[in-house]
C-alpha cells in the first residue's frame, strides 16, 4: 500500500489542501510536505492524527475500499461523510451529546 498516495487521495476527495489537512490533524504543514519531498512514511502517531482528521481509525485506513464497503451500510456512510465535515470542536460536542442520550 502506498500510504502517501492514500493520504493524498483522501485529502483531495475532501477538497482539502495540505495546509487544511495539517490544521485538522494538528500537524505542521512542513511535516506533511517533508513526507512527500523525502518519500517518508509518517510515524504511527502522525498517521493516527491524520486518521483522526479524516474521522477514521487506523484499521479503516489500512482496510481496502472493497472490504470496507461490504461492512458498512449506506446510512453509515452518510453519517461518516457528515462527521468528516465537522470541526474537531463540533465532533466533540456531538460525541458528548450522543453519550448523554444512552
Amino acid at each position: 500500500m502506498d500510504i502517501l498516495k492514500k493520504i493524498t487521495d483522501m485529502r483531495l476527495e475532501k477538497g482539502w489542501t495540505e495546509y487544511e489537512l495539517a490544521e485538522r490533524a494538528e500537524l505542521t504543514q512542513s511535516t506533511i510536505s517533508s513526507w512527500y519531498r523525502k518519500s517518508l512514511i509518517p510515524s504511527i502517531p502522525s498517521l493516527e492524527r491524520i486518521c483522526d482528521a479524516f474521522g477514521i481509525t487506523l484499521s479503516q485506513f489500512f482496510q481496502d475500499d472493497e472490504t470496507f464497503s461490504k461492512n458498512i451500510t449506506k446510512e453509515q456512510v452518510e453519517i461518516l461523510n457528515r462527521w468528516n465535515r465537522l470541526t474537531k470542536d463540533q465532533r466533540k460536542k456531538l460525541a458528548d451529546f450522543l453519550d448523554s442520550i444512552r
